[in-house]
């Protein structure tokens, strides 16, 4: 989720400069984190440990 975030928003800002792409990548890039940071610290995100 953060690479596919990270992509969208390199791939709006450099060739497409659409505002809708860039949004899409913002929020999976956000959730991406803190689904990231969840799964660091410990605690369960659904049914595993870590969310990949």
């Amino acid at each position: 989720m953060i690479t596919l975030g990270l992509l969208l928003l390199i791939l709006d800002w450099l060739l497409l400069n659409t505002g809708v792409i860039a949004s899409i990548g913002g929020l999976l890039l956000v959730v991406g984190l803190i689904l990231a940071v969840l799964g660091t610290v410990g605690r369960a995100v659904g049914p595993r440990p870590h969310y990949w």
